[in-house]
């Protein structure tokens, strides 16, 4: 299983609402065995930089790429990309994780 993750930081605070509303429409993607989107709810110690978090997880790299290229994926990059300041990423397989508690 692969798991994505992506996380947002806003431009502006006042955008959060609308980063979550246009990421909400990737839940309507078919090819993800679970989707969420979440604003970060900022209680770690160190830093508190993310506003919005996505979570996903797909069967394999097959259904990840159909995903990405699915007309809400780009959709949601319309109306996310203007109000966002930086976006990381990061796609890892489950069976690849060398340690675990």
């Amino acid at each position: 299983m692969i798991r994505h993750i992506v996380l947002f930081i806003a431009k502006d605070r006042v955008d959060i609402d609308r980063i979550v509303d246009g990421l909400s429409i990737l839940t309507s993607i078919p090819h993800a065995r679970r989707i969420e989107i979440a604003r970060n709810r900022k209680t770690d110690q160190f830093g508190n930089d993310v506003d919005v978090v996505v979570y996903g997880e797909f069967d394999n790299e097959t259904e990840l790429a159909a995903y990405k290229a699915h007309d809400l994926y780009k959709e949601s990059i319309k109306r996310v990309r203007p109000l966002r300041e930086l976006r990381f990423a990061a796609d890892y397989d489950s069976m690849d994780v060398a340690w675990q508690i």
